[in-house]
């Protein structure tokens, strides 16, 4: 039989097969994936074969196969820097949730994930949650980061769950796609992803004030059918983001704004940092360029993972003890 991984625990899946019914599978032994060092070889949205067994009058499935994937996004694992964590297979589209405060997304965390979603050819929104609870000069942040991102070809949209201010507009977007959810813990996404389907009914947590982060209360990623032709995965809150596998020379490919000038700068293998007659440098100088996102860039290419939002533990993981 075939079927998608709708949720993993880790030990057993949840997949639902051609014929619309759900079993609980596992897997047998070691299973590798070719030139993918993982610690989930079977992520949610993987397209799996697997094989029906009955024990003690219980069916459950075995994995056999996984198909050829369109596309996956992963991250650095937790302590394992030389392996990484597939969130998530087979995926149209990114919801990135973005808050100003309560808490905070900074653009680091923001420039990181684009660049992981555009080598991975998904599509990325930019979605600014939680606009109904913002003075005035955090809603002037917003707007300076939208012509930010807008600029460089990135859709935003400014979304309130709580007064229904363009969720119909992101549902509208979603129908006949399996889309994805992400963003720090608290940014609302289970609130979110309630408006626009009230019969999920997911858990929701108020952010701690002793830390300004979110409890976040999806323990694995999941993924649901909606009543409206759209499929989500839930994602359990993000820390950080650690960029996994991209060649010093092609990061700037990944930035949009970089890639259009990279054939006017005067060497071919220009990295945009000490080289002479930059066109990139040229432009950041001129104002046409963000500061943060040449940062960003330089923080990605020196490796830099030290400070918290930049750590690559990326699950709340002492949030499930």
């Amino acid at each position: 039989m075939t079927g998608i991984v709708y949720k993993s625990t880790g030990s057993w899946y949840q997949v639902k097969a051609e014929n619309g019914e759900f079993y609980k599978c596992r897997i047998k032994g070691k299973f590798r994936i070719k030139d993918i060092k993982s610690t989930n070889p079977i992520a949610v949205g993987d397209k799996v074969v697997f094989d029906l067994e009955k024990k003690n009058d219980e069916e459950t499935g075995v994995i056999k196969k996984i198909l050829d994937r369109d596309n996956f996004i992963v991250r650095k694992s937790v302590n394992l820097s030389k392996q990484t964590h597939i969130i998530a297979a087979n995926i149209d589209q990114v919801f990135l949730l973005i808050t100003i405060n309560n808490p905070p997304t900074f653009t680091t965390f923001i420039d990181r994930f684009l660049v992981a979603t555009r080598a991975y050819r998904i599509d990325t929104i930019l979605v600014f949650n939680k606009i109904d609870s913002y003075e005035l000069e955090e809603r002037a942040e917003i707007l300076y980061l939208k012509d930010i991102y807008e600029a460089i070809g990135y859709r935003c949209v400014e979304v309130s769950s709580t007064q229904h201010k363009n969720v119909d507009t992101i549902k509208d977007m979603m129908i006949g796609k399996t889309s994805m959810f992400v963003g720090h813990s608290g940014v609302g996404k289970s609130t979110l992803v309630n408006a626009i389907e009230p019969s999920l009914n997911l858990k929701t947590k108020e952010i701690s004030d002793q830390h300004n982060q979110g409890k976040h209360t999806t323990t694995f990623a999941e993924m649901f059918d909606l009543s409206f032709d759209a499929r989500i995965i839930d994602t359990p809150g993000i820390k950080g983001f650690g960029v996994v596998d991209i060649d010093k020379y092609e990061l700037g490919d990944y930035f949009p704004e970089f890639f259009a000038l990279k054939e006017h700068c005067k060497f071919n293998n220009c990295i945009h940092t000490k080289e002479p007659q930059c066109a990139v440098k040229e432009a950041l100088e001129e104002e046409k360029i963000s500061w943060s996102r040449y940062k960003s860039y330089l923080q990605i290419l020196s490796g830099d993972e030290d400070k918290e939002h930049f750590r690559t533990d990326v699950w709340n993981e002492e949030d499930n003890e």
